[in-house]
């Protein structure tokens, strides 16, 4: 009887203690990220914000009482890193939802694997349409999708431009040919004429071959698709031709982070951007996300970084829900996914042919005095625009 009461008391000592391991565990997540390569200021922000959020998180107990625990691995923007990394992620360290990246061409690759794992994604970053256009179940997108980056932009254009004609210009990646694709349809259903849409490589040292050709169109409005030393590129050598246009503008990615201004320098003036997200906005939360970034690392996030910060708190969200931890029960609770972030709104819906998507305003930035200002729609300002822009000629 002593014997046995004993291993009684062994078993429910090594229970308790069983219990208070897995009231303290970490959920460890690994977040796949372009760290190196042409992308890493993107991955940069993001890993940044990603580790702000969870910091904060941590400080108000963690999820569930157990520690958020991130670490990342770097895809270097190449689709098969990014594949290979998520493949070890689910299948060996059993991780039952995965977080992160930054291309539309790694995102696919990524959603592709986790449709096939049936391990829920969610998507941050990446804008090109076909990633929740392909009836997965398991991946989520919260940024929006590239047929509306543009719907701000449009919307100023129509109202303040009022522009005849337009050129396009577009890197050659998933995200440059769907966002070139999406405005040339919002410029024809305008009644904007689209006098040229060109594709370049990205990485390009030399775009005037083909200014030369968008300065012998004159068009009214210069949009462009790019990454941001591209976008930086093809501003300075639009200044260095003196082609003039009455509006300049970008399809977000490179025009609407801060080193697109460091890059450009003056070239940048009176440009305006589509965006996700601002500073300015008025969501709980927005403000002390942005000052705490610039706190720490010297300037305003934009909204790659805003998105990245808001997705764990989406992460969190979803896991506090879900009836268990397996990557159903997080898929279930993401499904049902209904908050609002420092990013704005956040519900996965099926419409418009695209499915579990969150659809968002987009606005509208213009680098005014060396800074990105938010000028459309007007509700959202936090300056006025200028406009009409000034020749090269009157600039000083």
């Amino acid at each position: 009887m002593k014997r046995l009461a004993v291993i009684l008391l062994a078993v429910f000592v090594l229970s308790v203690c069983a219990s208070s391991f897995a009231a303290a565990a970490d959920f460890n997540l690994v977040i796949p990220l372009p760290l190196t390569g042409k992308q890493a200021k993107f991955g940069e922000m993001m890993k940044r914000s990603y580790e702000i959020a969870a910091e904060e998180i941590n400080a108000k107990g963690g999820i569930k009482k157990n520690k958020l625990v991130l670490s990342f691995e770097d895809s270097g923007a190449k689709p098969e890193t990014a594949r290979a990394i998520v493949e070890k992620l689910i299948d060996t360290k059993k991780q039952p939802i995965i977080v992160g990246e930054y291309t539309s061409a790694c995102a696919k690759a990524v959603a592709a694997v986790a449709e096939e794992r049936k391990t829920p994604y969610l998507v941050v970053a990446s804008a090109d349409d076909d990633i929740t256009q392909k009836n997965y179940k398991y991946v989520f997108r919260q940024n929006q999708v590239n047929a509306h980056y543009g719907d701000g932009v449009i919307d100023f254009i129509k109202n303040i431009v009022k522009p005849k004609t337009m050129a396009i210009l577009y890197e050659s990646s998933a995200f440059g040919t769907s966002g070139a694709e999406a405005m040339a349809k919002d410029a024809q259903n305008t009644g904007i004429k689209v006098l040229l849409k060109e594709k370049y490589e990205a990485g390009s040292v030399d775009f005037k071959p083909l200014l030369s050709k968008v300065k012998a169109a004159q068009p009214d409005v210069i949009y462009m698709v790019s990454y941001v030393m591209d976008a930086s590129l093809l501003m300075k050598q639009i200044k260095e031709l003196r082609i003039d246009a009455k509006l300049f503008a970008g399809g977000a990615a490179g025009f609407a982070i801060p080193e697109f201004i460091d890059n450009a320098k003056d070239a940048a003036e009176y440009v305006i951007t589509a965006t996700l997200w601002s500073p300015q906005l008025k969501y709980a939360g927005a403000k002390e996300y942005a000052e705490k970034y610039k706190k720490k690392y010297g300037d305003f996030p934009s909204y790659h970084g805003a998105s990245a910060y808001s997705a764990l708190y989406v992460t969190k969200d979803a896991l506090e829900r879900a009836k268990d931890w397996t990557p159903d029960g997080i898929r279930n609770a993401l499904k049902a996914t209904n908050t609002v972030t420092a990013f704005g709104p956040i519900k996965f819906e099926d419409k418009e042919g695209y499915q579990n998507q969150n659809f968002i305003d987009t606005l509208v930035l213009q680098v005014i005095k060396g800074e990105h200002e938010t000028i459309w729609p007007e509700k959202f300002a936090s300056k006025k625009y200028v406009y009409p822009m000034p020749s090269w000629r009157e600039r000083r």
